[in-house]
């Protein structure tokens, strides 16, 4: 019996996990799940649940830094992911199989001065890093500016990207350029794959809060139509390139946010095409459900609330916002993680 998440795949989306939980990748993968993205959030949970103390323990033996640890562990807790979809990523030519490695958040730190150029030049310096003797790994970089600086550089290296925190299409258009451009430079286009991901839900969290006149229609779509226009933007872009594997759009932030909402709100949006990375909690929920999944990913709202959002909302003042709650968001957990491994340190030694 084919289960609703497989009944998603089959409408023509690609299904990541958003977790690098080894238990999590092996409850999912035989309902469709072929890929899995990391983050600081993620590998803090995992290491406090106690499960890798091991090999913890292990790594503290040798280094003093806890940053060091933590750097030591994502690279652990994503090769191990890695391992499990490698046959997903041979058996695709490497269409999917990946699982996101996540640059040096701190970098995006707000009480970090360094320029722009430099932490730009940084973050090359750690994909390459990062990148080396990896398969199945897809290095992943923020649509910041410093992040945006370093794309060309990057996939001039050959490096495939996962670009995130993209909210805009100005922030598409620049890193797709860039990557484009740089991808180019590098030249084996046979093996060329990158993804652009665009949160959703965190947009209908800000037009609720600083949208208030939207009508009762519009309210909550926003994150959709947004997300979804850029999607076919993308489509139409790469469609005459003539290359092996698919440039695709990630649509992240799938969770509900909004009390009204369903479990399966945005998922039921974007089936059809390109890649969601749902939450293990919104895959659990998508499970229950009796929900018939059909090809919705490249259909726009009415065209009424089409006008009325592009009317109401400045698309440059909610990018602002979102991004600056975002680098927050993005430096703040790594900052936990390195204080929990603290306190592993304190409490295996």
């Amino acid at each position: 019996m084919t289960s609703p998440l497989q009944q998603l795949a089959n409408t023509g989306a690609t299904l990541w996990l958003d977790s690098v939980d080894p238990d999590e990748i092996a409850k999912y993968k035989p309902h469709g799940i072929t890929g899995a993205t990391s983050n600081p959030i993620i590998i803090s949970g995992l290491l406090e649940s106690g499960r890798f103390d091991e090999v913890l323990t292990a790594e503290f033996q040798g280094h003093d830094s806890d940053e060091d640890i933590a750097w030591l562990m994502t690279d652990y807790l994503v090769r191990e992911a890695q391992g499990q979809f490698l046959k997903d990523w041979e058996d695709s030519n490497g269409e999917t199989g990946w699982v996101s490695f996540e640059l040096d958040p701190l970098l995006e730190d707000p009480d970090n001065t360094m320029p722009v150029a430099d932490k730009a030049a940084r973050y090359i310096e750690l994909a390459k890093k990062w990148a080396q003797g990896h398969k199945n790994r897809m290095i992943k970089v923020p649509a910041t500016e410093a992040g945006l600086a370093a794309l060309e550089g990057i996939a001039a290296a050959g490096i495939t990207l996962n670009v995130t925190l993209i909210f805009s299409e100005r922030q598409y258009l620049a890193a797709r350029d860039a990557i484009w451009k740089g991808r180019q430079a590098y030249g084996d286009l046979d093996n060329f794959k990158s993804v652009y991901s665009i949160f959703v839900s965190r947009v209908d969290v800000y037009t609720e809060k600083h949208c208030p006149d939207l009508s009762d229609d519009a309210q909550g779509l926003m994150g959709i139509y947004n997300a979804k226009r850029i999607g076919i933007l993308n489509h139409e872009f790469w469609a005459d390139k003539n290359l092996p594997l698919q440039q695709e759009m990630i649509f992240a932030s799938t969770g509900k946010k909004l009390d009204w909402q369903s479990e399966d709100y945005y998922i039921a949006a974007f089936a059809g095409s390109d890649i969601m990375t749902n939450p293990p909690e919104t895959n659990a929920a998508i499970l229950e459900s009796t929900t018939t999944f059909t090809a919705q990913s490249r259909t726009l709202p009415d065209a009424a609330i089409v006008e009325e959002l592009d009317t109401k909302i400045d698309i440059a003042t909610l990018e602002d916002t979102l991004m600056a709650e975002g680098t927050a968001k993005f430096a703040d957990p790594h900052k936990k993680l390195i204080a929990s491994i603290a306190d592993k340190r304190a409490a295996l030694v």
